[in-house]
């Protein structure tokens, strides 16, 4: 569907559920965020909005969706942090989330943290943020980190960029990931399961070029976004993500629809990808 026939409905919400209803193996959102961000209030979030925050992904048609906190980013004890996501899915049962630890290798305990994070919290997915946490892709300590992510099994989502620069705090400034080493590093580490979150087109088509990473649609913009994409990148590679609550749910979904894709290819990104990274299944 165009986005000039999406537009042309009467009611965008009911061509969103309809839609839903055609997917039975519904969606794998692979790029949620829990927790309150710093410089704007996000509804439902506080810790007792989780249940209605699940509630809500549920009856888009998410199945299945991969949440770190905001915690992670900002807190200087990352195991607190991945301590407080562990406590709220035990405390709320949110079966519909999946809980993703955080690790900044930039702190001497790193391996503990991946340690817990594996072992205490049964953790399969990390997400770094490189931006935020003082490190570059090609410092060696990255390179250990996936080494050790890799011989423990679990895939290393890396988030290019949390907000566009322009809407940041203006004593914030964070500047995206420089993702050039990427394709380096990961040759170096054989087996390694990559997944750059939040890479807009530019940075797909000339850093991550040829490089064996996965990457979600977040921010994939402009008309036909996801079809352009995919004429030069591996459909097996490309996954559903919204960013969250930082981003309206609704406009990855929106995505989706204004790009002319086939049964196959929607069900790939969707949930077969995804699924195929972390071998679980999509329901709950």
């Amino acid at each position: 569907m165009t986005r000039r026939a999406f537009l042309g409905c009467s009611t965008a919400a009911t061509m969103l559920a309809a839609a839903s209803a055609n997917e039975p193996e519904g969606i794998i959102d692979c790029n949620v965020t829990i927790g309150q961000w710093p410089f704007r209030y996000l509804a439902g979030q506080e810790t007792s909005g989780l249940p209605a925050f699940c509630q809500r992904l549920k009856s888009k048609g998410v199945t299945q969706g991969w949440a770190a906190s905001s915690e992670g980013i900002f807190y200087p004890d990352i195991a607190r942090a991945n301590e407080l996501l562990h406590e709220r899915f035990v405390e709320y049962s949110a079966r519909l989330l999946i809980p993703v630890g955080s690790i900044n290798p930039s702190l001497p305990a790193w391996r503990d943290d991946l340690g817990r994070c594996k072992d205490k919290h049964e953790m399969k997915i990390i997400r770094l943020h490189p931006n935020f946490h003082g490190y570059k892709l090609d410092d060696p300590v990255f390179t250990e980190l996936l080494s050790a992510a890799t011989e423990a099994k679990l895939l290393v989502q890396i988030t290019a960029q949390m907000e566009d620069e322009r809407t940041q705090h203006p004593l914030m400034r964070v500047p995206p990931v420089d993702l050039k080493p990427l394709g380096d590093v990961i040759k170096r580490v054989p087996g390694a399961r990559v997944m750059v979150l939040n890479a807009n087109a530019s940075m797909i088509a000339t850093a991550l070029r040829g490089v064996d990473v996965s990457v979600d649609i977040a921010m994939l913009e402009g008309v036909g976004g996801i079809e352009n994409i995919l004429a030069t990148w591996p459909l097996e590679r490309l996954v559903f993500g919204s960013h969250a609550p930082l981003f309206y749910w609704e406009a990855a979904k929106l995505k989706l629809q204004e790009s002319e894709l086939s049964t196959g290819q929607l069900a790939a990104i969707t949930h077969g990808n995804a699924a195929a990274l972390i071998g679980v299944g999509t329901s709950h």
